[in-house]
């Protein structure tokens, strides 16, 4: 268990020191980058929010507009996604004073290009994609089996309240190279569980045939974008302004939050709206609505009713990058990181010190 520990821990040692570097700064980058970037209000006035219909028609010279989302606080501009080409699969941000219809254009931040290098770091070591995904996934593979073996290790061979208790706590007083060994042992056991989570949860962007086992294993799809099954007939009646549509999904979840509103499209001809509550358990988690255009509620799914395997298989992202309980999982997932990028670096000097020993030992048996 030692030896499997030791190499592996070698061979990985600069991919997942990387890795784990690059995830402990992209843990608060949307803090910091909002800290830096430009601060987008708008001022309400009088006469409310122009029709959507209005701001939609504004930007279509710009390309297909895809969705919208209406934040919960007023003083906050409309997020639009367009589609400004035919490459442009996810849309490009569009910011919009919903008083005035005019385009907002933030300035770009100063860590833009950082963060994306960062995420490009994290994600594929910098390199093409189909060579730097198999290769964190592989060195995410070794750091799932160090964790484990580095968690079987911290176990004393004695199980007597007197061999673990000082395996809980870092000799400061003591030399450097047991403090050293202190901070490999005993933070690696603290943060093993999150690292195991996080390693676990980071394959499915490595490897398709992980994912689809992991589907299996949970019952419920990873990364599921399917639409929701239920029957669209054809109606006479009128279709109705999408204010309309928004008092239906305000109707059907009354409670204030984010409102992100998908638009029909020649593949889908009906609203899917998702609603964040402000005051739910998790910022990111939404409950979901199918609404068609003359208003008739199609499909409706409240997140909480969904059983859990579900929940966990739509929650992979946030449950990897640590939003899950907004800033206080951040916390402890920086902190975990920070530690899991501080391992390579302890346990390579563990082992040069256990070298050097053994060097001497081998020096002063020849004399």
């Amino acid at each position: 268990m030692n030896d499997i520990h030791l190499w592996l821990g070698i061979a990985s040692g600069v991919v997942l020191f990387l890795v784990c570097l690059s995830g402990t700064i992209l843990t608060f980058e949307k803090e910091i980058k909002s800290a830096l970037a430009e601060t987008l209000e708008v001022t309400p006035n009088e006469g409310g929010a122009l029709p959507m219909e209005t701001l939609i028609a504004n930007l279509i010279p710009k390309g297909q507009v895809l969705r919208v989302t209406i934040p919960a606080e007023i003083n906050q501009p409309y997020v639009f996604r367009v589609k400004t080409s035919p490459s442009d699969r996810r849309g490009t941000v569009v910011y919009v004073n919903p008083f005035t219809g005019a385009a907002l254009q933030p300035e770009k931040g100063p860590l833009d290009a950082f963060f994306m290098s960062m995420f490009k770091m994290h994600r594929w070591m910098l390199m093409d994609i189909s060579i730097g995904r198999p290769i964190v996934g592989v060195a995410t593979i070794i750091f799932l089996i160090l964790s484990v073996t580095g968690l079987v290790l911290w176990f004393p061979k004695k199980l007597s309240w007197k061999q673990f208790k000082p395996r809980f706590k870092i000799k400061w007083s003591a030399s450097w190279k047991r403090i050293n060994y202190d901070l490999h042992n005993t933070l690696g056991f603290y943060a093993c569980i999150f690292l195991i989570i996080m390693a676990l949860t980071g394959l499915n962007w490595s490897f398709d045939w992980y994912r689809a086992g992991a589907s299996q294993v949970l019952g419920a799809k990873v990364f599921d974008r399917s639409q929701p099954q239920f029957s669209l007939n054809a109606s006479e009646a009128p279709e109705l302004p999408l204010k309309n549509i928004l008092t239906v999904v305000n109707q059907s979840f009354d409670y204030k939050g984010d409102v992100t509103l998908s638009l029909p499209s020649e593949k889908a001809d009906f609203f899917t709206i998702r609603k964040q509550n402000a005051k739910g358990f998790s910022p990111v988690v939404s409950n979901r609505l199918v609404v068609s255009k003359q208003g008739e509620v199609l499909f409706k799914e409240i997140f909480s009713e969904k059983p859990w395997n579900a929940q966990i298989a739509a929650l992979i992202k946030p449950i990897h990058t640590g939003e899950i309980f907004g800033s206080f999982s951040k916390v402890i997932y920086f902190l975990g990181c920070l530690i899991a990028t501080s391992l390579p670096i302890t346990g390579t000097l563990i082992w040069l010190n256990k070298l050097k020993k053994k060097r001497k030992k081998k020096k002063a048996a020849t004399v």
